[in-house]
């Protein structure tokens, strides 16, 4: 997959067939758009491409708002390549970028940048300056420089539009199996093991420790029956968010404890996709009660991980990794 960017490109590919958003979420929704973008690129001989900005464009035009991502800018990436797109441009969003009219986008940008012969967006696609421009506009415009336009219609599951908001929405509730069935997969996030205080294995329960990102979308505090990925193996685990309220410490962090013999992680990436939420984060009066909760979690997390019916494969969760 070729990655470019900023326009315009120094040669443009044969029959540029692209879509245009963030894709933050990487849901269901934008698999099917970008499954259009490829089948309409493949039925023509042309070239499936996506143009997504990079930063976020919240961070621009609102940078008052704390912006929480579902995804990294590599894991977008590789997932681009997992599902056949062959051309990414990543186009800087800045304020002279966000006062373009609908019209000077399409031509600047469409036409003269990338040179697209087709776009597929959804149907309640906006653009340009203010939000202004609509898939009327998109499909009128179009027409005059050249290109055709191929609005999709929104994925609809559970009677609600599936979206990034709605993702985040779920996320943050603890709705954790909602989420993944909105996603096509479990949400993860993913970090460096650390030293830590090795207080897990004072209570008979190994963990490892990664510090949670500031930019990303966090399941509220409590433990989680998940899997967990380490150089390439995924294990059945046990996550806990939170603060150690029973020693009382301060930072908040994931903890994982793999339900399997593993080796020392320390230094190494660690993935963790959460499952099921099995309960809110507590303080105990001591140790002792505390792991013997611990106990109980483990003993609840292997029976929600035997009786899955849809066994998470790791083909899947390997096309979101960073290449």
């Amino acid at each position: 997959m070729q990655i470019s960017r900023g326009i315009p490109l120094p040669t443009t590919p044969p029959f540029p067939v692209a879509t245009i958003g963030n894709f933050d979420g990487q849901h269901i929704g934008h698999a099917a758009l970008l499954k259009a973008v490829v089948d309409k690129a493949r039925a023509c001989s042309g070239t499936p491409m996506v143009l997504t900005f990079d930063p976020h464009p919240v961070k621009v035009l609102r940078p008052d708002l704390p912006l929480q991502l579902l995804t990294t800018l590599d894991r977008k990436l590789a997932w681009f390549e997992s599902m056949g797109i062959a051309h990414v441009v990543l186009l800087d969003f800045t304020p002279t970028f966000a006062a373009l009219t609908p019209q000077e986008f399409i031509h600047a940008v469409l036409q003269k940048g990338l040179g697209v012969a087709a776009v597929v967006v959804g149907e309640h696609f906006v653009f340009g300056r203010g939000r202004s421009g609509r898939i009327d506009d998109l499909i009128r415009l179009g027409a005059q420089q050249g290109f055709s336009v191929h609005p999709l219609p929104p994925v609809i599951l559970d009677g609600e539009v599936v979206s990034s908001t709605r993702i985040r929405r779920l996320i943050r509730a603890g709705a954790m199996r909602e989420a993944s069935r909105c996603l096509g997969r479990p949400y993860s996030l993913e970090g460096i093991v650390m030293h830590g205080d090795r207080r897990g294995d004072m209570l008979g329960c190994h963990t490892a420790n990664l510090r949670l990102a500031p930019d990303r979308v966090i399941p509220p505090d409590g433990v989680y029956a998940a899997k967990a990925s380490w150089k390439g193996k995924l294990y059945d685990a046990v996550a806990y968010i939170g603060t150690r309220p029973t020693f009382q410490e301060q930072e908040r962090l994931l903890e994982v404890h793999c339900l399997d013999q593993v080796g020392e992680m320390y230094g190494d990436c660690l993935e963790v996709y959460f499952l099921e939420r099995l309960r809110g984060d507590q303080c105990f009066p001591s140790a002792q009660e505390l792991a013997r909760q611990i106990a109980v979690d483990i003993e609840q997390a292997r029976q929600i991980l035997a009786r899955e019916h849809q066994q998470v494969s790791e083909d899947t969760l390997h096309a979101h990794r960073s290449r």
